[in-house]
């Protein structure tokens, strides 16, 4: 299991936000680049990367700083979401260097989309499912829909989704631990691997997920976001990565 490094990006700072509010954010760092190569000393695998005046602009608002990012460290893959509505902005990211795609909101508005995507760009295209009480959410969290989190997931099982990004706003940036029981649900419902997001803020949560991430049927678990808590140091990064090698095999 991956333990992955969230860099949200808010006006160009490196940023994390509670429960998705941008009027509350803390600034982490004003150079994301420097700390993308914090977390790659770490032992960081992969990068998350969340453009977050993109969700709600609805088109790329960062994309300099990724790309940025994508230069600096081409050995290190690159997860990006946030105002990814379009092929274009899809091919953009690609051809700078991101290693895989992040679809939100247009999953949840235009299921389609995906599975056009993912023809167009195999191996690249991962889904991001935010929900609040089991719903999913859209355009940074502002709208919340009246579709299911596992009902929407279902839909994209044929359609050659890398992974699907579970996100429980409700506990995203509180430090309250993840909801383990909603992400193994979600991981036994589909065959899709599935990316615990929202709330991972000790080790514990990496034991618990770890101690599901090969049990659970269907797709199983194969990563967990952090962003806040690696900041404030309530969970380290490499010990986190070396548990879950260990006892991962």
């Amino acid at each position: 299991m991956l333990v992955i490094p969230a860099i949200d990006l808010k006006d160009g700072q490196c940023v994390r936000l509670k429960q998705g509010r941008m009027e509350d954010s803390t600034v982490f760092s004003d150079d994301p680049v420097k700390t993308a190569g914090h977390w790659r000393s770490q032992g960081a695998r992969r990068l998350h990367l969340v453009d977050l005046n993109g969700a709600f602009a609805g088109t790329p608002v960062n994309g300099e700083v990724v790309q940025a990012i994508a230069r600096a460290y081409p050995d290190l893959p690159l997860q990006i979401g946030g105002g990814i509505r379009d092929l274009e902005t899809i091919a953009r990211y690609l051809d700078v260097g991101v290693s895989y795609v992040i679809i939100g909101t247009k999953a949840v508005k235009e299921p389609a989309f995906v599975a056009q995507a993912c023809r167009e760009f195999p191996g690249r295209v991962i889904v991001g499912l935010d929900a609040n009480d089991g719903m999913v959410a859209t355009d940074g969290w502002a709208q919340v829909s009246d579709v299911h989190v596992i009902d929407l997931a279902r839909q994209f099982a044929d359609d050659g989704v890398e992974a699907i990004i579970y996100t429980d706003i409700a506990r995203d940036g509180m430090m309250q631990g993840v909801n383990v029981p909603a992400t193994v649900a979600l991981a036994e419902a589909t065959r899709i691997p599935v990316i615990a997001s929202g709330g991972v803020s000790r080790i514990e949560d990496i034991h618990a997920l770890q101690a599901v991430a090969k049990t659970a049927t269907g797709g199983g678990i194969m990563g967990a976001i952090t962003g806040r808590a690696i900041y404030e140091g309530a969970l380290d990064l490499a010990a986190a990565q070396r548990y879950c090698d260990e006892y991962g095999s």
